[in-house]
């Protein structure tokens, strides 16, 4: 019994032996070398030059100046953002009562003025 567990072990160790001998080259290779950075292909560095044109803008602005710059338009012509419904409201409610308009007419005039706002 006691050979036999003598040449396991002993077939354990070799084995270990042989298995760091033929890795320690190429684990010398890798860890004196340094990993290369990753190369960016064009799109994605057009788009890392987009982000960092946009730098300072969050959520939906910087999306929109983004997308600009993807698409190759001047930053002064990204899209504005559209008036909210509470905006809308408070310019045709203006209108309304500087045109002093009551009842029906007044409820027309909100009625288009805040579908056809633009």
């Amino acid at each position: 019994m006691s050979l036999r567990f003598s040449l396991i072990a002993a077939s354990a160790a070799l084995a270990f032996a042989a298995t760091t001998a033929f890795a320690s080259p190429q684990a010398a290779s890798t860890t004196a070398a340094a990993p290369a950075k990753k190369e960016l292909t064009s799109s994605q560095q057009h788009m890392s030059d987009c982000s960092k044109q946009a730098a300072g803008k969050k959520g939906a602005e910087f999306k929109a100046a983004v997308s600009a710059c993807m698409k190759g338009e001047p930053a002064a012509a990204a899209p504005t953002a559209k008036q909210t419904q509470q905006e809308k409201m408070k310019s045709c409610n203006a209108d309304a009562k500087t045109k002093a308009l009551k009842g029906d007419a007044r409820k027309t005039f909100m009625k288009d003025c805040l579908s056809n706002h633009p």
